[in-house]
């Protein structure tokens, strides 16, 4: 299986919902590397990378969310290794601060 790195913006009611620890968890569980982080703008951003299939079924469950989320849009775009790189250190999966 082919690895992918995709940068994921997500839009909708996400932000005060526990996105972010809800993408972590799920992250983590199918043992992506990448990060998330809430923007100003009220939406949310990751980068998932992985095996290819499993980043798809990633971006799948972001199109659901959490129970309280309401997501109105997710567009991904392939990214390059250089993204992971604002991971913190030492960690696999890493909820960063907003931008």
């Amino acid at each position: 299986m082919k690895g992918a790195i995709l940068h994921v913006t997500i839009r909708g009611r996400v932000q005060g919902v526990g996105y972010r620890a809800w993408v972590e968890h799920h992250a983590a569980a199918s043992r992506l590397e990448g990060w998330v982080r809430n923007r100003r703008d009220g939406s949310v951003e990751a980068v998932f990378s992985g095996p290819a299939e499993i980043v798809a079924n990633m971006v799948a469950l972001c199109r659901r969310g959490p129970p309280s989320a309401r997501i109105e849009a997710v567009t991904g775009e392939p990214a390059d290794a250089g993204e992971l790189g604002l991971r913190r250190a030492g960690e696999r999966f890493s909820v960063l601060p907003t931008v």
